[in-house]
């Protein structure tokens, strides 16, 4: 990328982290999903005193590192709420003890300039938990999910991250084949529950790192 995009994108950021303080999240700025680490495992988490953590459904979560790196401390408690083997009963019930962890981290579907957060479930768990429980949330957000407002977001998701979504699980929704959203009935519907954040309450409980790079959906 060109010095001039980067400047470009570093100063989109700095305007949506100023927006993001403004609704009382706690906001960074990321080079790189390295540093975005780093902020994460060396800023953030030490000062919540975090005993124990788990985790919403991320793929900018995991080209962090940050959950591997998680997984390996001694002292932290994970509520593994994704596991190959494991009943879908069980873990629909860890899913349901992650609400009660002190740290979870995730991404988001859509950030908008303005500062507030946009996300579709198909489950629940992750908007769940951005929205009460767990005592510290982070969000990971990649300068691709930036959209100019609510509107912009709920398009965005429709039309691009649930699809590729139901794609990527191998769901067998009209929007995997036509990359379209068809409001659909399917028993494998990835769209149920929205949220919009439009603050963080308490201050701060929210923590959102953005990151100069294109990642996740």
């Amino acid at each position: 990328m060109d010095k001039f995009s980067v400047q470009y994108w570093r100063d989109r950021l700095k305007k949506c982290r100023e927006a993001l303080r403004e609704n009382a999240f706690e906001a960074f700025v990321a080079e790189n999903r390295k540093q975005a680490r780093d902020i994460v495992l060396e800023e953030i988490f030490p000062m919540t005193g975090a005993k124990s953590a788990s985790w919403g459904d991320s793929m900018t979560l995991h080209a962090t590192g940050i959950l591997d790196a998680l997984l390996t401390y001694p002292d932290l408690s994970i509520v593994k709420t994704f596991e190959g083997g494991v009943p879908r009963p069980e873990i629909i019930e860890r899913r349901r003890q992650a609400l009660l962890v002190d740290f979870f981290i995730t991404g988001t579907n859509a950030l908008t300039e303005c500062g507030k957060l946009v996300n579709l479930d198909m489950v629940g768990n992750r908007v769940a938990a951005i929205a009460f429980g767990p005592k510290t949330v982070v969000i990971l957000a990649g300068r691709n999910k930036i959209v100019p407002d609510v509107a912009g977001a709920m398009s965005r998701i429709r039309d691009y991250a649930a699809p590729i979504n139901a794609i990527r699980h191998e769901f067998k929704t009209p929007c995997a084949s036509t990359s379209r959203c068809a409001d659909c009935k399917s028993p494998q519907r990835l769209c149920n529950t929205w949220t919009i954040t439009e603050q963080s309450f308490p201050k701060g409980r929210i923590k959102v790192v953005l990151i100069n790079e294109e990642m996740g959906l």
